[in-house]
C-alpha cells in the first residue's frame, strides 16, 4: 500500500479532532523538510573605531613586557586619580591597569566611581569584609575587575575553543585554591599551537606566553572604556 493510500485510509476512521491533529503533524513534517536550517549566530562585529582601540591596547600590553617588574602584592597607599604603585613592582592586575592607562583610561577612577554607585554589586563586603571603597586597592583586586568589566564592558562566553578569544580580550583564571589571575590576549601567536599569546604577570614580571588554557578560565571580557 502506498503512503498516500495509507494516509487516506487512516483519515477515514480517525475522529475529526484526531484528523486535524494528524494533518497538523503532516504539515509540520513537510515544513521541516522544505525549510533550510537556521543560519548559525555569528558574534557581533567589532566596529572600526573599537578595532583601532583594541590595537592600541594590545600594543600597550606588549610594551609592558619590556619592563622589569618585581611581583609584590603588598598594600600600598597611592594617589587618586591616576595613582600607581612603584613602576618596579606590581601584580597581575597592575599590568591591565597600566595597559589601559597607556591608552588614556584610568581604571582606578572608573572602578572607584562604579563601586561608589553600586557597592553591593562588588565582592568587597563578602570577600574581604569591607564596608567602604578604598582607592588604594579596589582596582588592583581581580574579583573587583571581573565585576567591573562584566558591568561596564562586554561579558563574553567562556569556552575551550582558542578561536573564541581575540586580541584585546581580558581573561581571568582560577589558579587553584580560589587564587584569581588576570591577563590580556594579544595579537602574537604561538608557533607551536597557533593560539594567541597572553600578557600577564604571575610572579616573573610581565610576560607574553601561551597560557590561555593553562588554568581554569573564570571570566572573559572586552572593555572599550567609559561610555562604550
Amino acid at each position: 500500500m502506498s503512503s498516500a493510500a495509507f494516509d487516506e485510509g487512516l483519515l477515514s476512521w480517525l475522529p475529526e479532532s484526531s484528523t486535524m491533529r494528524y494533518l497538523a503533524l503532516i504539515v509540520c513534517y513537510l515544513t521541516l523538510q522544505i525549510l533550510p536550517p537556521a543560519p548559525a549566530q555569528n558574534p557581533p562585529e567589532i566596529s572600526p573605531s573599537h578595532q583601532q582601540f583594541l590595537k592600541k591596547l594590545v600594543d600597550a600590553a606588549i610594551e609592558r613586557t619590556h619592563h622589569t617588574v618585581r611581583y609584590d602584592s603588598a598594600y600600598v597607599r597611592i594617589p587618586y586619580p591616576n595613582g600607581d604603585v612603584s613602576p618596579e613592582t606590581g601584580v597581575c592586575t597592575d599590568e591591565i591597569i597600566r595597559a589601559y592607562r597607556a591608552v588614556g583610561i584610568d581604571l582606578q577612577k572608573e572602578v572607584h566611581e562604579d563601586m561608589l554607585r553600586n557597592f553591593a554589586a562588588y565582592p568587597n563586603q563578602r570577600r574581604w569584609l569591607l564596608a567602604h571603597t578604598d582607592t588604594n586597592i579596589d582596582h588592583r583586586r581581580v574579583p573587583n575587575l571581573m565585576t567591573f568589566f562584566a558591568r561596564n564592558g562586554e561579558l563574553l562566553s567562556v569556552s575551550a575553543r582558542s578561536e573564541d578569544y581575540s586580541p584585546g580580550d581580558l581573561v581571568t583564571w582560577d589558579l587553584a585554591g580560589n587564587v584569581p589571575h588576570i591577563g590580556i590576549v594579544v595579537n602574537r601567536k604561538s608557533g607551536q599551537t597557533g593560539r594567541y599569546l597572553v600578557v600577564h604577570n604571575i610572579g616573573r614580571g610581565p610576560q607574553m606566553e601561551d597560557v590561555l588554557f593553562n588554568w581554569k578560565i573564570t571570566g572573559h571580557y572586552r572593555y572599550f572604556g567609559p561610555g562604550h
